[in-house]
């Protein structure tokens, strides 16, 4: 039996959603949040309640896997933003796909920009649509129509190299369906983003998505051994190997290019044995840069555990892991080879250094008390935000990295520009809350959510305006736009003071030579020449 289809509106399938108990929990910690009661001011819209233009470009009758059905269009319009999700309410879905083409294959692929090109339709890759930045919406900037290529019917896993421990994987594979073809031979590629249901191999590469290792392996970069990939101008392979020196890497071009250069159509990638050993758990600390101080003191101890991150007291409290008292680490170690004790004594010795007090340890507490109901918690966020903004709720996410000496001062600078932010937006005191997904020996990702009580009808100018300001000052503090979500187009203008301006030149060129018509997902990363 086939999966129910994605919803085109909102996270994840139709009939997937919070339980009432899991609504109830977010809804009464809103409403503390706010000092009110929360009442619906919206609903979402039904796929007959969505109009849609005519399509301006059709398919041709060889394109037998290409549609202009009103669920693809819609369901294709848009990711899975906040701002996405304002303008769903509003039953604005004008930038919706003129067609929707399911290739099956590579020929298929090729097929559809070659069409594209002829019909002068832009192209937008689109994996699972779990883009959070504005980065699969169609644009048709100045051509005729727009197209969308969904890569779902690409989603075999091609070959196994047992030997080399990697495998050959088609780009439209999900996250899900790629672990269950491993399995059997005992292998995994263990990258699991939150949106790990909902997203897709080539999605990962093309956004450089950061994915379950909260050191070492923190993006798919690590696990990439050679790409594939289809352009307007022909195809592009580079060399399989684990290691090179011969110049600028072709897969790095790639890797982050955001669909712009060409369709990621299947990647050689590095796996690993399944872990065999685990230990972990949680460990409470008094406030949020002590904990900090514990978890830099780990990672330049060189432990490198699967997962060290740490939440602020009202980051822990909005879910569950704690009373809103304490700060709390989120730690553990894993192995397919050797027992990890070693490794998680030592980190907690690091953590005792800072005053940290472990609540649990062992093989199975990095599923169990504060680790894993945040655990829980952080799977489940996405639906949260699809009922909240039905309320008048803003809601949303933005994620930088910053080096270890200007972290603190970094923290409070973007902490009080989003808190007045919200304030000068909205007319009332929202929260902004913290934590840190990945960690690196230099430095850490910290991880900002911010809550807002917003007018219904305008939700998606406050979002902006908070947005716009929490991102200026993330720039202005030296940290950089995106950690691990992409640039899209919400978070363009800030990707452009961030880059060498040689090196959007270098882009540019790089963009004429590979797509001369500037059709591939116009206006993400770089402008047309």
């Amino acid at each position: 039996m086939s999966a129910p289809r994605l919803k085109h509106f909102g996270w994840g399938r139709q009939g997937e959603g919070l339980s009432a108990e899991e609504e109830a929990f977010v809804l009464a910690r809103a409403e503390a949040r706010f000092g009110t009661k929360l009442q619906v001011s919206a609903t979402a819209p039904p796929l007959d309640e969505i109009k849609l233009a005519a399509p301006r470009v059709t398919a041709p009758a060889s394109l037998s896997f290409a549609t202009s059905d009103h669920y693809d269009r819609a369901a294709h319009t848009f990711g899975k933003s906040y701002p996405d999700l304002a303008r769903g309410l509003a039953r604005d879905y004008a930038s919706a796909p003129d067609v929707v083409a399911y290739p099956r294959n590579e020929a298929e692929v090729a097929a559809v920009l070659d069409w594209a090109g002829g019909a002068d339709a832009t192209v937008t890759p689109f994996g699972g649509g779990s883009s959070v930045c504005g980065g699969v919406e169609p644009k048709r900037n100045g051509h005729k129509g727009a197209a969308t290529i969904d890569l779902r019917a690409m989603g075999k896993v091609k070959e196994v190299d047992k030997t080399s421990r990697a495998a050959l994987i088609e780009g439209g594979t999900y996250g899900p369906a790629l672990e269950a073809q491993l399995k059997p031979h005992g292998l995994t590629l263990r990258h699991f983003p939150q949106s790990f249901e909902y997203s897709t191999l080539g999605g990962w590469i093309a956004t450089r998505g950061g994915g379950h290792f909260a050191t070492l392996y923190t993006h798919i970069d690590d696990f990439v051994e050679s790409l594939r990939v289809v352009t307007p101008k022909g195809i592009m392979e580079s060399r399989r190997l684990p290691g090179s020196g011969a110049g600028p890497s072709p897969d790095r071009m790639m890797i982050g290019s955001e669909g712009i250069f060409g369709i990621i159509t299947q990647a050689w990638m590095r796996l690993q044995a399944r872990p065999a050993f685990r230990g972990g758990g949680a460990v409470r600390f008094k406030d949020f840069f002590t904990a900090a101080r514990a978890v830099r003191a780990i990672s330049q101890a060189g432990l490198y555990p699967s997962n060290c991150r740490i939440l602020d007291s009202a980051e822990a409290y909005n879910t569950g892991a704690a009373d809103g008292s304490v700060a709390i680490m989120v730690l553990a170690f894993e192995s397919a080879d050797h027992d990890v004790t070693p490794w998680m004594k030592r980190a907690l010795e690091c953590c005792a250094d800072h005053g940290g007090t472990p609540e649990a340890a062992g093989a199975g507490a990095h599923r169990e008390g504060a680790a894993g109901v945040w655990r829980n918690a952080f799977i489940r966020m996405p639906y949260a935000m699809e009922r909240l903004i039905l309320r008048g709720v803003i809601n949303d996410t933005f994620e930088t990295s910053i080096t270890w000496d200007r972290f603190e001062q970094f923290h409070d600078a973007i902490h009080a520009a989003t808190g007045n932010a919200i304030l000068e937006a909205t007319g009332r005191k929202g929260q902004v809350t913290c934590r840190f997904t990945h960690v690196y020996p230099d430095g850490p990702a910290p991880y900002f959510t911010f809550h807002a009580l917003g007018e219904p009808g305008n939700l998606g100018a406050q979002w902006h305006a908070i947005k716009s300001a929490a991102l200026d000052a993330v720039i202005e503090s030296g940290g950089t736009v995106t950690h691990h979500h992409a640039v899209g187009r919400d978070h363009r203008p800030w990707y452009d003071r961030q880059r060498p301006p040689l090196f959007a030149e270098a882009l540019r060129a790089a963009k004429k030579a590979l797509d001369p018509q500037g059709l591939l997902n116009p206006g993400v990363l770089i402008d047309p020449a």
